[in-house]
């Protein structure tokens, strides 16, 4: 005679699923990399970055880290490729060789204000490599040709300007370059010291706001003609 199994025996039997496969991404196993080896970065510079710490913030291994980049100073490099990629497409995206000359310099410094204020990681890198001495982006024939974007676009900008009149001949791109980053890079980079020696918050609207058109004013009447 068959017999029939206990009805309480076939309720705790244990279920087994079927195992799910796992797609390999190697895309974005490769971008979890680089996000959270900016944190290590940023958090202890290169030369204290550990790639073990990296490793654990990924839930990967050391292997697998130097299988995608080959070092820590590697990676290091293609961490503020990845950021100063990000920054020179995203100002592609504002179409300035479409505006009125005034209009694209003051959207342009609105930008740059507004990234370095919500990037404050990218102030940190840039200030990290400066330390280096720029070692490491002499290294990399991307960052300096992905930056030259910028200053051609002012060169249209100003070239454009000078024709209509609106702006003084004679201006070099770069320096203006330098000029806008100058006050918003500075603001983030110092935040801290800046807010203690002058008691003022730094992070606060109203702050942001003054200083925000503070710096599009002065661009723009130190361009005009």
């Amino acid at each position: 005679m068959t017999q029939i199994p206990d009805v309480d025996t076939v309720a705790m039997a244990p279920v087994v699923e079927p195992r799910k496969s796992r797609k390999n991404n190697p895309e974005k196993t490769r971008e979890n990399i680089l996000q959270e080896a900016l944190v290590e970065f940023v958090e202890q510079g290169l030369t204290g970055a550990r790639v073990d710490a990296i490793a654990e913030r990924t839930h990967t291994s050391k292997r697998m880290i130097y299988y995608y980049f080959t070092s820590k100073e590697q990676l290091y490099i293609e961490v503020l490729e990845k950021l100063y990629g990000e920054i020179r497409s995203t100002e592609s995206l504002l179409h300035l060789d479409e505006l009125e000359p005034r209009e694209a310099i003051h959207r342009l410094v609105e930008f740059t204000f507004d990234h370095h204020d919500m990037n404050a990681d990218f102030v940190r890198m840039v200030s990290v490599e400066n330390i280096h001495k720029g070692e490491y982006i002499k290294r990399s024939e991307g960052i300096k040709a992905m930056n030259l974007t910028i200053v051609h676009a002012l060169e249209n900008i100003l070239r454009r300007g000078v024709e209509q009149q609106v702006f003084r001949p004679g201006l070099n791109p770069l320096d203006v370059h330098l000029l806008v980053s100058s006050f918003c890079f500075y603001r983030v980079s110092n935040r801290y010291t800046v807010g203690e020696i002058f008691q003022i918050d730094m992070s606060d609207t109203q702050v942001k706001q003054r200083q925000r058109e503070m710096i599009c004013d002065s661009v723009l009447r130190y361009l005009q003609v």
